[in-house]
């Protein structure tokens, strides 16, 4: 496990990027990245959708374009204090929480859609998170989940198993059948100067 997949120790780095990351994301995670992941979906405007890891609220910007209220939700008081500043706090079209991945404070078959951007790699046991997007998708709901693709280089793939959860697509396909969800598929992006570094998974609840 890696040194960030600790929720007590990522809270305290967000504590820090948080003061960044806007300024430092658009590097890694870019709005092209976020429109290719976006049109994965079959989204309509009148859809719930839940954004977990929403951190200051890139991807909710994204998914605002597509529908017309968004419930987001981090761990982190330092990245959602970013987010009120750009939506507010307590109006739509966001509404905020702060909050779990493991533990989700939804009742069972809330949402149409579940999104989680630049999270996965912080949970101490992802496939706890993925059970509870599961549970809080409607059935047939969908799933989408952006995390880094894990590196070919042996000494990438060192730091990378150092610092945090890193996968390929054949332990993604795992991860998310054991969860129970169907039609899971795959697609890499990435910034130009590596277009492979993010793997999205997407797949649906069952009906």
């Amino acid at each position: 496990m890696g040194l960030l997949e600790n929720k007590a120790r990522a809270r305290l780095f967000y504590k820090y990027l948080s003061r960044v990351y806007d300024q430092v994301n658009p590097f890694i995670w870019t709005e092209d990245m976020r429109t290719a992941a976006l049109s994965l979906l079959d989204i309509e405007d009148d859809m719930t959708v839940l954004d977990v890891g929403c951190g200051t609220g890139f991807a909710t910007e994204g998914l605002l374009e597509h529908v017309d209220e968004v419930y987001a939700l981090d761990q982190s008081e330092h990245q959602l204090e970013q987010a009120y500043e750009k939506f507010g706090k307590r109006a739509p079209p966001v509404h905020f929480h702060r909050g779990d991945a493991e533990r989700l404070p939804f009742a069972t078959d809330t949402f149409d859609v579940v999104w989680s951007s630049g999270s996965i790699e912080y949970w101490p046991t992802p496939i706890l998170a993925l059970r509870e997007f599961r549970r809080v998708l409607k059935p047939g709901g969908q799933v989408l989940v952006v995390g880094p693709n894990y590196p070919d280089n042996v000494i990438s793939q060192l730091l990378a198993d150092s610092i945090m959860l890193f996968y390929d697509e054949y332990e993604a396909d795992e991860m998310f059948k054991t969860a129970g969800f169907e039609d899971v598929k795959h697609a890499f992006m990435g910034p130009s100067y590596d277009p492979d570094v993010a793997i999205t998974t997407i797949g649906r609840a069952p009906e």
